[in-house]
């Protein structure tokens, strides 16, 4: 039997955060769930490629556009699943088991976000994250997603988009997300660099607006003018 997981990685000059990113995949090659590690970059300047070429990764290339990169990266996919990973995140050891455990169903699922932060904001925001992710089936993108392929073509697959992609698939999976016992450790800088309340208001604010109808192109470009 062939190993039933395509990986999917986004990136964009990443080549600090992913060698990490990559190393924790480790585990799921020794317990024979990664078929393949499908990079898709929007046009990376510095050793992303190289890093990715290293470990073996097919790489795809095209505009720089995460909901774009995801849905290119999709395509070339093989595997009967599909685990999106943002190279800024790295699945926490013993995230195999779990996993292992829901490829029995056919639902999506999602991990449950940790930063690499021991600010006390740090746990407020996780803990808002994942009730977000349990109550309404919205998890974000950092918080790593494993869809079976079926579904995720079924839903339409990613949109392309700048922005808000991870949401748009979440509405489109219509409720089908389980939140695993696993965790995905994330990246705290840009909390760091722009302050937990400020950063975690501008989230939310960018939610709603999304929600209520703003182009995510417009929201792009004052979120990428802001970060």
């Amino acid at each position: 039997m062939r190993a039933p997981i395509s990986v999917i990685i986004p990136t964009l000059n990443a080549a600090t955060a992913l060698p990490a990113c990559l190393m924790a995949l480790g585990e799921g090659l020794q317990e024979g769930l990664i078929r393949e590690l499908i990079v898709s970059d929007g046009g990376s300047t510095d050793t992303t490629l190289a890093t990715a070429e290293a470990a073996g990764a097919r790489i795809v290339t095209g505009p720089a556009s995460r909901g774009g990169q995801l849905r290119r990266g999709a395509a070339r996919a093989q595997g009967d699943w599909l685990l999106v990973l943002h190279a800024d995140t790295r699945l926490a050891p013993g995230w195999t088991a779990p996993v292992l455990a829901h490829l029995s169903g056919g639902s999506a699922a999602a991990f449950r976000l940790r930063f690499d932060s021991r600010h006390p904001m740090a746990r407020l925001t996780e803990g808002w994250a994942n009730l977000r992710s349990r109550l309404f089936q919205l998890p974000y993108g950092d918080q790593a997603l494993l869809l079976p392929r079926a579904l995720y073509d079924a839903a339409g697959g990613y949109p392309d988009q700048p922005l808000m992609e991870d949401v748009a698939l979440a509405r489109a999976l219509k409720g089908k997300i389980t939140l695993l016992p696993a965790k995905a450790l994330t990246s705290a800088d840009r909390y760091r660099r722009d302050g937990w309340l400020r950063r975690g208001a501008r989230n939310l604010v960018t939610l709603v607006r999304y929600a209520t109808g703003t182009p995510p192109e417009t929201l792009a470009k004052g979120y990428h003018r802001r970060s």
